[in-house]
């Protein structure tokens, strides 16, 4: 297969959850420019549409929804009818997530549960959901959007998120177990750990320690709004057809130190 082919998302479907803004934003125009129509939802679905118009400019399709992904009802109304609209789902990309800062000693409990509620407990629902769709097509591409937060600690001077940090490593190991139970029934399971990317998540934390965040990023750069498409698109794509249960990290060398 010539290697245009194996980048080629024509014709696919993609749902993108948290794709109204960032990271979820940049991956899905990606997607688009590679020829898959899109899904796109969010707990705002006024951001989706002001993403999707752009999106649907690059002559693909685009729905977008509000959805809660804590929420299973309003998970399986996405999932649904977009096999009612498109016949099936080729790629799921869990990228919502949340996050609260807080020492630990001083972290809420309500605070911790719901970061690992959106980001670990999302991320099942949105799967298991998906996941009955594609095992019927027998076929299918799973990315989830962990952190380097969640392979390493985080010096609390820079970033005090112990929930966000032990969701993250939920993440990691959650895309392996489900990568080897349903690797043998075609359908593979990667995720992606970005580094410093200045999103609305991160803007603040960024602000206060750019320097010293730099300092610990080989490139001496922070991620930009393309640096994810590559790799998401390497994921998503028959490019990757011999990889799953591995965790990809974009974040300009930070976690080689």
């Amino acid at each position: 297969m010539h290697v245009k082919e194996l980048f080629d998302l024509s014709g696919k479907t993609a749902i993108v959850t948290g794709g109204g803004r960032g990271l979820g934003e940049q991956i899905a125009e990606g997607f688009a420019e590679a020829g898959a129509n899109i899904v796109l939802c969010s707990r705002k679905k006024e951001n989706c549409d002001e993403v999707a118009d752009r999106l649907k400019e690059l002559g693909v399709e685009v729905l977008t929804f509000k959805c809660d992904i804590t929420n299973p009802e309003e998970v399986q109304t996405v999932v649904d009818e977009t096999i009612q609209r498109f016949g099936k789902i080729d790629i799921l990309v869990n990228n919502s997530g949340a996050t609260w800062g807080a020492p630990v000693e001083e972290m809420p409990l309500e605070a911790f549960q719901k970061v690992v509620n959106v980001n670990v407990v999302g991320t099942f629902l949105m799967s298991q959901a998906v996941g009955k769709a594609m095992l019927v097509e027998k076929q299918g591409k799973i990315i989830n959007i962990a952190s380097v937060a969640g392979l390493k600690g985080s010096n609390p001077e820079l970033m005090d998120a112990i929930g966000y940090n032990s969701s993250k490593g939920g993440v990691i190991s959650f895309t392996k177990d489900l990568a080897v139970k349903w690797g043998p029934k075609g359908i593979h399971v990667n995720a992606i750990a970005p580094g410093f990317f200045p999103t609305k998540m991160s803007k603040v934390l960024i602000e206060r320690n750019s320097d010293r965040f730099l300092q610990r990023t080989p490139l001496r750069k922070f991620g930009s709004d393309s640096d994810l498409k590559g790799v998401a698109l390497f994921l998503a794509s028959g490019a990757s057809d011999f990889i799953t249960g591995e965790t990809i990290a974009v974040d300009g060398g930070t976690t080689a130190m």
